[in-house]
């Protein structure tokens, strides 16, 4: 079995591209899915997220509210745009290890079911929480800046300018796409039509499939 990352940063189009390599014959998890079910009621992660942020970040029927949460992890929109909130580490040392012990669990019983399997696991932050070591490759997904914008502000029903400033925000928190691009052993361009983007994932699958049946 081969283990694949997929990462980019904040609105590049990695769930689009994921989606490609599932229609290919690819397994594939999201690490953003696995979060949420971590932070349900009852979780582990669920309990410590409220220890450290407090009840504000609930809905009314005790589950989390992640818009809530997220703002609570980074900051006011005034926040400074070029330095991580400790709130937001501190977040991310509750959720990341449990999210890494799952995608673990999730890509061992892929290979034992599947021992040819491509699995590929979509997450936003696989080299900022030191996971890339895990993945037999790692692929990066990315756009321009005014797509990530125009993308975010589609997808959360805001004005170009308030996407803008909460996608600066939350690439605060990110690393540099140029290091992402260092990183990886495939690049997607998602900047162009959605056939050129296909194109591409064709062309990476072709080279990953020989990989994952030797």
């Amino acid at each position: 079995m081969l283990k694949v990352g997929l990462t980019g940063s904040i609105a590049s189009g990695k769930s689009v591209v994921g989606e490609m390599f599932v229609a290919l014959g690819a397994h594939l998890t999201q690490a953003d899915q696995i979060a949420h079910q971590l932070m349900q009621p009852g979780e582990p992660v669920y309990g410590q997220v409220v220890a450290h942020f407090g009840l504000e970040v609930l809905s009314p029927d005790g589950t989390i509210n992640r818009a809530k949460l997220a703002e609570a992890a980074f900051g006011s929109p005034s926040s400074a745009a070029n330095s991580i909130p400790s709130r937001l580490e501190e977040l991310n040392r509750i959720v990341h290890p449990a999210v890494v012990r799952r995608q673990d669990e999730w890509m061992d019983s892929v290979g034992l079911q599947h021992p040819q399997a491509i699995a590929i696991v979509e997450a936003a932050l696989i080299l900022e929480a030191g996971a890339a070591n895990r993945f037999d490759r790692l692929l990066v997904v990315t756009c321009t800046d005014e797509q990530r914008i125009a993308r975010f502000a589609a997808r959360h029903n805001l004005s170009i300018d308030a996407a803008r400033q909460e996608v600066s925000r939350r690439l605060a928190a990110q690393l540099p796409e140029s290091e992402k691009i260092k990183a990886a052993d495939f690049v997607i361009d998602n900047s162009g039509s959605i056939e050129h983007t296909q194109e591409q994932v064709r062309e990476v699958w072709k080279k990953l499939v020989p990989e994952a049946m030797s």
